[in-house]
């Protein structure tokens, strides 16, 4: 069994705080299909409150965070004018460790975003 698992968590640069109560959508990716895996919201602390792919459901592979970025600016007031500039923000990456931690987290302000591999 493998003893791999997917992390990730949110920081609101704009407003230097943790992003809490945003959707996340985590979804398997192949060239024939994008299967939905999972889906939750962030903690107070901008993080989910356990890996959004544990170590039973982890496959090495290609696989796509879908941040709802809009939803989460509005809600705190940072949507600007209308049409948003960032509404969705999916991120996709490849696993290839089965045994690895993979942690991505997403920093987000109303107009920019940058990402990383974390630890």
């Amino acid at each position: 069994m493998a003893a791999g698992y997917l992390t990730t968590h949110v920081l609101d640069t704009a407003r230097g705080c943790p992003a809490a109560d945003l959707r996340i959508t985590l979804y398997r990716v192949t060239p024939e299909s994008r299967e939905q895996l999972a889906e939750t919201k962030t903690n107070a602390d901008g993080r989910t409150d356990g890996p959004i792919l544990p170590a039973e459901r982890f496959e090495v592979g290609t696989y796509e965070l879908e941040f709802a970025a809009g939803d989460y600016l509005r809600a705190n007031g940072l949507d600007g004018e209308a049409p948003l500039f960032l509404d969705v923000v999916p991120i996709r990456f490849g696993m290839s460790d089965a045994e690895a931690h993979y942690h991505v987290p997403l920093l987000l302000s109303p107009y920019s975003y940058s990402t990383y591999r974390g630890s």
